[in-house]
Order: structure tokens, then sequence, then C-alpha cells
């Protein structure tokens, strides 16, 4: 059963349904699976605090018992237009959804569709397009999507902010090198953590989505990461000498190139010995 708090957010949002279009920008690149069969690549995020929730798509149950703070893995999916109901849990289909949304997926989307607060604390759905173009060698993407009930924040790196004055609904990226930074939400303009610090992988060739979710009032801030990979790009040129994984694969190449002289000196061998019997015979 929903709480009072839950009745009056489901009867405020579930008596409009808004029309929601998932348009791939220029940059972005399908994924390849995706493409190839027509299809979109969709995740869905479910960022709205003390509310498992049943979530329906052209009136069939999608996602049953899904629980706050759950990402799930990309799924095909085909283009077209979808109806979207999310049911406090056990309450749909014929119940008032507490989200209700028409979402358009066009074919060979990378698409995350984010049930989350708005920053005034209304449950609502925003689509996000993941970015999966091309990452420069040696880098990585980084990408924070502010879906919480809170103020205008700013992000931080090793205590210096990278990404300032980021407001819900409202995502900004950046380029970074690879490898581990530790980071934390603050404030906008002050010291004041919000959430964090935490150590954020940031792989090379990868696209790192951090979803800042939940609700400043209730206290229950946190941070979600979504990874996307397979982005990075050919390296321009590399020092044999000063690359550890190079001489890994010189390494292995010469395992192979004696195995493979080996096998021919003993073929060889063999065919000597047979043409030796077939003389003596």
């Amino acid at each position: 059963m929903l709480n009072s708090r839950n009745r009056k957010i489901a009867a405020t949002t579930g008596a409009c349904a808004l029309s929601l279009a998932l348009a791939v920008p220029a940059s972005a690149s399908a994924d390849a699976t995706a493409q190839q069969d027509g299809k979109a690549s969709v995740s869905v995020f479910h960022g709205v605090p003390g509310l498992t929730v049943d979530v329906y798509a052209n009136g069939d149950e999608l996602l049953p018992d899904f629980k706050p703070g759950t990402l799930t893995e990309p799924q095909p999916l085909d283009p077209g237009t979808y109806d979207i109901e999310i049911f406090a849990n056990g309450e749909g289909p014929d119940g008032d959804p507490a989200i209700q949304k028409s979402v358009d997926v066009p074919a060979g989307a990378n698409a995350t569709l984010a049930a989350h607060l708005d920053a005034k604390g209304t449950p609502t759905l925003t689509a996000f397009v993941n970015d999966t173009s091309e990452v420069p060698a040696g880098q990585s993407r980084l990408t924070v999507r502010h879906v919480a009930a809170a103020p205008a924040v700013d992000v931080r790196a090793g205590g210096k902010p990278v990404i300032e004055g980021l407001t819900n609904p409202n995502e900004k990226s950046l380029e970074v090198p690879a490898g581990t930074v530790n980071a934390d939400v603050v404030l906008a303009g002050t010291d004041t953590v919000a959430i964090g610090p935490v150590d954020l992988d940031l792989a090379e060739g990868a696209h790192t989505v951090v979803y800042a979710w939940g609700s400043a009032k209730d206290d229950n801030l946190a941070l979600k990461t979504q990874t996307i990979s397979g982005m990075a790009s050919a390296p321009n040129g590399v020092n044999a000498g000063e690359s550890g994984a190079m001489a890994s694969d010189n390494e292995s190449a010469t395992v192979w190139l004696a195995w493979g002289a080996a096998g021919a000196v003993a073929v060889a061998g063999l065919l000597a010995a047979r043409r030796r019997r077939s003389r003596s015979g």
C-alpha cells in the first residue's frame, strides 16, 4: 500500500502524461549490436528513494519489484513510441501510476531512462542519450547527471571543481585522463559536501556516467555509476621500450613464432624420413 506521501505523489504525477523524445546527437554513434538489428539499446535507472515499483511499457509489465538505486543492463528495444507507467509495487496496472510518460525511442539510440525526483521532490522520468562516440587514446569520458531533489551542485575531483552549477535534471560531460579519481559533490559555490567522497575508476576508452540521486531534505543523497565501454581510439604510436602491454604482446608473438618454427622443422623432418623409407622400400 502507498503511504500518504506516496499517494499524494501518485495523484500529482499520474494526472498528466508527457511526451519524451530520445534524439540521437550527431556526435553519438549507435551501439554496434543494436545498430545492426535496427534496435535501440536502453537501460533503466530507478532513482526514487523509498519506493519499490513495477514498470510497465505499453500495458505490459517490464520490470517487477524494481528497487531504488537499481540500474538495469542495457537491453535491445524495437524503435517506436512507448507509454511508460511506473506504479508502486503491486498497484499496477489498474491503479494510479506514480509516473506516466510517453517515450519515443529511435533506432540505434543508446539511452538510459531515469525515474527520479525533480528539484522539488516530485517523481519524474528523464531520458538521457549516452554519448558513444570515440574517446581519444589515454582518455576517459565522464558525465555527471543531477537527478536528485537538491539545489545546484559542483563536482570536485581531488578537491578541485571540474563541473560547476549543475542543476536537476541536467548533465555535463568532460574528457579526462584515464585512472582513479577521488570525487565528491558539494553545494554549488561552497565546500559543503553533499555526497562522497568516492573513488571513480575511469577506464580508458570508456564512458562513466554518475547519477547524483535521492533527496537532500530526507538526507539520502547517493551516487550510482554506469559504465559504457568499447569507445577507445587507436593510439597514434607506441614506444615498445616503455609499454608493458607491448612487451607482453611481443613475448606472446615470440612464443608463437618459436612454435611455428619448431613445427616447420618437425614437418620437414617427417617428410624427409618418409622419402628415405620410400627409397629403401
